[in-house]
């Protein structure tokens, strides 16, 4: 059996640490890396619910400036929502900037599905139409003339120059069966969000199968995407968590509270122990507590309890 990818724990790029006073901005830069984590991740919308978003690859590149010692994955990025020629050529030039430094993650989004529509997109239709452009990236990003013709785009002779090197890993989100076929065709590991460890066990198993079926190695770099409310006092932590994603997700807290753990960190790492011995490879982890600072060194201190022997 090919051996686990390495375990790689990370935190959020913040809206301070991508927007405000450069050298706060520059303090919390190097706060992350003292912290020994191993990547940063950033998130994508266009105009989600209220109009906020992020472009995801915009923020790669910043991130890859302001760390220049660690990871950047984008988890996800809403694919659907552009044309595969040009998100190819932005993944060879932050490559070139940042190479073996870029993860990119990949979901079909829909929580609002007006984001989805304003950019021209068929809500109903973007899981097929993300499939395509994974389809047209593999060529583009290969560096070779590409071809691609279906309902949602086409071209000939399409060349982006110079494939990255290393290739980007690529990442599915998503918890609906079609994700999980997603990810057996194009991934190089699944990035759950909201599900249980059981269910987490399952699905890379299911991911595992149906690569085996294509004739591709099955995928095993999978990961969890995870808000963290990170206090000594619980009761603070948890209010403080039920707040911020309440005000980002427009729906009550209790929605989440089973996969949002909260507390102090030795608290928080026990609640994702079950998730490491299911195999986690990737702990994308979002923290919410007293001020950035203390967001950071609590996502450390998560980290070294996870990685105990």
């Amino acid at each position: 059996m090919t051996a686990l990818p390495p375990l790689m724990i990370g935190t959020l790029g913040s809206e301070a640490l991508l927007s405000g006073p450069m050298d706060r901005r520059f303090d919390l830069a190097r706060r992350i890396e003292a912290a020994g984590l191993d990547h940063v991740f950033i998130a994508d919308h266009i105009s989600f619910h209220t109009g906020i978003g992020m472009d995801g690859l915009i923020q790669a590149a910043i991130l890859t400036t302001l760390l220049p010692a660690t990871e950047v994955c984008i988890g996800v990025y809403l694919l659907a929502l552009r044309h595969p020629v040009p998100v190819a050529r932005q993944l060879s030039t932050l490559s070139e900037s940042a190479p073996g430094r870029i993860v990119l993650g990949v979901g079909v989004g829909g929580e609002d599905r007006h984001e989805i529509e304003i950019c021209g997109v068929d809500p109903a239709r973007r899981g097929a139409r993300t499939d395509q452009c994974l389809t047209a990236l593999e060529g583009l990003l290969s560096g070779e003339p590409t071809d691609h013709s279906s309902d949602f785009f086409s071209f000939e002779a399409a060349r982006i120059r110079p494939a990255p090197s290393p290739r980007i890993p690529i990442l599915i989100g998503g918890r609906a069966d079609a994700a999980l076929g997603r990810c057996a065709r194009f991934g190089d590991g699944w990035l759950g969000v909201w599900t249980s460890a059981a269910r987490f066990a399952q699905a890379t198993a299911d991911i595992g199968a149906r690569a085996e079926a294509m004739d591709r190695v099955p995928p095993r770099a999978h990961g969890m995407q995870i808000w963290c409310g990170l206090d000594s006092e619980p009761d603070a932590a948890r209010k403080r968590l039920a707040t911020r994603m309440e005000g980002f997700y427009k729906v009550p807290f209790e929605r989440f509270e089973r996969y949002a753990p909260f507390g102090r960190p030795e608290d928080v790492a026990a609640a994702l122990q079950p998730y490491l011995d299911a195999g986690c490879r990737r702990f994308n982890l979002m923290p919410v507590a007293a001020s950035e600072e203390a967001g950071i060194e609590a996502i450390a201190e998560v980290a070294r309890l996870l990685r105990q022997p």
